[in-house]
């Protein structure tokens, strides 16, 4: 068989295997994320002369001390925070008309009443404890029975098992990977995955980093401003901005909402401009150039449509490898297209 045509079987048998595996891959996905992330950090406690395996044990005790303590703190608030927005979004939505309608009267030519009434029925009467199905087959698969929660439970808690491990043997791991390449390629393919794990490391532990922090400066500028929905709009924000200028719509969308609501006065709305606009200037002057740099090269677009095609192929699963698919093909392409520009063809 010529190798294109091997590579091409190769490939097609790996989706054939993530579509059919796709239920119990997501724990090892995860395990393999963290380990990844927690490798730079091994690896510094290894050059000051500890052990591999203590020092995996050290980065994996802190780690997760510091989700749970997150979790403990964050959690609590959060459904505070939630569970207030389905309150008092009723009375909100009626503050919200009664501020803006002076101005969209004229143009739309209703009268207030007959929408704030519409969508005041439509809160009440939505079914607020299957709005989790929203989420997709994750949370359906946990609502259905005790028995399914506690399978998912169970897959939850493969996570830090597979990490531990990973990361304790992931220097054999890729020692034994780059034994199975053939020799005639060795050299190049290890290029291309150096040249993917800038990409994925810039992105993974860059990104992530800015995404953290990000959300706690839009969290804590919010609370300073008095803004009772501080965690939630900040968290939004932090996490959207995956996505350029997404994280920064949405929060200041949603802020900007809050504080008319809770406070009616602009006064409050320029001291939110004021918390974004400092977010983002220390997000473009600061965060972004020292975590990340300029080694991602995706596009917005493309990470948009890698993960939406990503969750339709296959579903939690495939929103997981989408990034890192998408940071190799961006890769390869590159490759092509250094090829092509040093080839006789293009230079006919």
């Amino acid at each position: 068989m010529k190798k294109p045509y091997f590579i091409l079987l190769i490939l097609g048998l790996f989706a054939g295997l993530v579509y059919l595996l796709q239920p119990i891959l997501a724990p090892f996905l995860l395990g393999a994320l963290c380990a990844y992330l927690g490798d730079p950090l091994v690896n510094f406690l290894m050059r000051h002369k500890i052990n591999r395996t203590v020092a995996v044990a050290l980065v994996f005790v802190s780690l997760t001390s510091a989700i749970v303590i997150a979790l403990l703190l964050l959690v609590p608030v959060l459904l505070h925070q939630l569970n207030y927005v389905r309150e008092q979004l009723p009375s909100m939505l009626q503050s919200l008309g009664n501020i803006l309608w002076p101005w969209l009267q004229p143009y739309v030519g209703h009268e207030l009443p007959d929408l704030t009434n519409a969508l005041q029925q439509w809160v009440k009467t939505f079914d607020w404890q299957n709005a989790g199905n929203w989420l997709g087959p994750v949370w359906a698969s946990v609502s259905k029975s005790g028995l399914a929660f506690i399978a998912w439970i169970g897959n939850m808690a493969l996570v830090p098992v597979v990490s531990f491990y990973l990361l304790r043997d992931w220097p054999k791991l890729l020692i034994s990977l780059r034994e199975l390449l053939p020799r005639k390629n060795e050299a190049q393919i290890t290029q291309l995955t150096l040249a993917c794990h800038q990409v994925l490391g810039a992105f993974f532990r860059g990104q992530l980093l800015v995404m953290l922090a990000l959300g706690s400066i839009y969290t804590f500028g919010l609370w300073c401003v008095g803004i009772q929905l501080a965690l939630l709009i900040g968290l939004l924000a932090g996490l959207g901005s995956i996505v350029p200028y997404l994280g920064l719509i949405l929060g200041l969308s949603a802020a900007i909402i809050a504080a008319l609501v809770q406070y009616h006065d602009l006064f409050h709305v320029v001291l939110v401009l004021l918390v974004f606009g400092v977010g983002q200037l220390l997000e473009s002057t600061v965060l972004t150039p020292i975590l990340v740099g300029d080694k991602i090269g995706l596009h917005p677009v493309a990470v948009i449509f890698s993960i939406l095609a990503g969750a339709q192929l296959f579903g939690f699963v495939g929103m997981l490898l989408a990034l890192p698919v998408s940071a190799i093909i961006l890769v390869l392409l590159r490759f092509m297209h250094e090829k092509y520009l040093a080839s006789d063809w293009y230079g006919s």
